[in-house]
């Protein structure tokens, strides 16, 4: 038994040095970004190619840079027509989850907070979850799950202390 929570211990201990090291160099790049100064070319240096490139009023795109499934963050940042950075901004957040209302499409939903860390089809429920790591204040790990009719649209969502998360596992 000691043998087992040993390798438990040091793999969580590895996954959180990991999240640990992709939060700290996120800050770096993001610290290194200016808005209305940076380029297009600045923002792929730093983040690298885009998960998805979304398209934004007035020619302006939007790049999502996705830190799940492992990660609690997910990146978007808007690069103007002139090819300068205009926002940058972390979208899993409590105030975002909000706008997220029953019958909006998924697509909507993807564009507003990135691709999902899971996705399940229930198909006997009807149902389809999509699931995002997210850290609450001051440091609670917890999962969003929006679940979708089979036709993709909002049925409702909940928030749940994240049950893969180091600190809310059980044992020891």
């Amino acid at each position: 038994m000691l043998k087992r929570s040993g390798i438990a211990w040091g793999l969580s201990a590895l996954v959180a040095l990991a999240l640990w090291l992709l939060v700290g160099c996120d800050g770096q790049r993001i610290s290194e970004l200016e808005e209305g100064l940076a380029t297009e070319a600045d923002v792929r240096a730093k983040f690298g190619t885009p998960e998805n490139i979304w398209e934004a009023p007035g020619g302006a795109r939007i790049f999502e840079y996705n830190r799940q499934p492992a990660g609690q963050r997910n990146y978007m940042i808007t690069v103007g027509a002139d090819g300068r950075m205009s926002a940058l901004r972390q979208v899993l957040t409590p105030v975002n989850f909000a706008k997220v209302l029953p019958g909006m499409p998924m697509e909507e939903v993807r564009r507003m907070l990135g691709k999902p860390a899971k996705v399940t089809p229930f198909a006997l429920k009807g149902e389809i979850h999509y699931d995002w790591r997210y850290l609450d204040a001051p440091s609670t790990s917890l999962l969003f799950t929006v679940v979708f009719s089979p036709d993709y649209r909002v049925l409702r969502t909940l928030s749940v202390p994240d049950p893969d998360a180091p600190e809310n596992r059980g044992g020891g």
